[in-house]
């Protein structure tokens, strides 16, 4: 009996093991994308950096600016992503088998994990850029 049950769900087992290796790499392939875009994004502002540093701002307040900023549209990607996954995951529930479908340790993992690349996306380059004398900031463009 148990292995005729175990043929059953073979395809089953195949297909979630397949979902969970495709969501694997989306989820790394997303954390990259969000740390790229953000880090390159700072990066451009160094000129902008520079000025503020010029005028007398602290770099502990430049680095709160620049990380504020960076999060902004990170936490509407964050809002919007997380209504489509619940919708989503009720569409594919019938694939998930011995799962439960709306699991908030995995909704909560993601989308902490996206923020923590987001925040240090941010954060590292403001944190160079910030470091860098302002005078060979201004100079740069």
């Amino acid at each position: 009996m148990e292995q005729s049950f175990d043929e059953q769900l073979s395809g089953v087992r195949l297909s979630t093991w397949m979902m969970g290796i495709f969501a694997a790499i989306a989820l790394v392939l997303a954390v990259s994308g969000v740390y790229g875009v953000i880090s390159y994004s700072v990066a451009r502002r160094t000129h902008e950096i520079g000025i503020r540093m010029a005028l007398g701002a602290a770099v502990k307040d430049v680095r709160r600016h620049i990380v504020g900023r960076a999060m902004l549209p990170v936490l509407a990607g964050i809002a919007v992503g997380s209504a489509a996954a619940l919708v989503l995951t009720r569409l594919m529930s019938n694939a998930l088998y011995g799962v439960i479908a709306l699991d908030p340790v995995a909704f909560a993992s993601v989308l902490l994990l996206l923020a923590a690349a987001a925040f240090f996306a941010g954060y590292l380059p403001a944190g160079r850029a910030s470091s860098v004398d302002p005078f060979v900031a201004l100079r740069k463009d």
